[in-house]
């Protein structure tokens, strides 16, 4: 029996050891603990997911608020904050205006808030109003083109879960992540993240 212990017992504890270390050096070494963009996932940016990071920006297309029709390719070497919002949405509304203020104090040629309304067709200019008294003239309108391949550019984007929605890319044209539900756009979290994708 003393023979036995002898045996067991330290290799009990070197088991517990190697498990420790083991453990250790997982936590230490996931992604999320050396991307910076998973570093920021906190606070009221917790819901980020980086799930799709890197893909690149689809190619469908929108309308601008005089009718033109744009890609997300014609914002080539700014990073992009892209959110789907309608006028029945509450929490859309309630984001807007920390939206505007993201606008106001990073917009840029390097950096620019894209509010797409899902909006139909025959609401678009009130949803243009409503957007311009959130954003306090803040933010310029675009909405969906006209047909039902106007929803590609939600769904190809990998929203359509719910709105709001938000799709960040960044200046090369590549997803950095999504974000589902309202959020403050003008937290120290959301300006550090703007501020690391949309530098030079």
């Amino acid at each position: 029996m003393d023979r036995f212990l002898r045996i067991a017992i330290p290799t009990m504890f070197s088991g517990i050891a190697l498990a420790l270390l083991y453990w250790l050096f997982s936590a230490s070494s996931k992604g999320s603990n050396r991307d910076p963009v998973a570093k920021l996932a906190v606070g009221t940016l917790s819901k980020l997911d980086l799930s799709d990071k890197g893909a690149p920006a689809p190619p469908a297309p929108f309308v601008d608020g005089n009718g033109n029709i744009v890609h997300y390719q014609d914002f080539e070497g700014q990073a992009i904050l892209v959110n789907f919002w309608a006028t029945w949405c509450g929490p859309c509304e309630r984001e807007m205006p920390s939206l505007a203020a993201l606008q106001r104090s990073r917009g840029s040629d390097t950096f620019k808030v894209i509010a797409i309304s899902v909006d139909e067709p025959s609401d678009h200019d009130y949803a243009k109003t409503r957007l311009s008294e959130l954003s306090n003239s803040g933010l310029d309108f675009y909405t969906l083109a006209e047909g039902p391949e106007g929803w590609n550019v939600v769904y190809d984007s990998g929203a359509g879960g719910g709105f709001p929605t938000t799709i960040l890319y960044d200046r090369d044209g590549l997803k950095v992540a999504k974000l589902e539900g309202d959020t403050d756009w003008a937290s120290y979290e959301a300006v550090a993240l703007v501020d690391l994708i949309s530098k030079d």
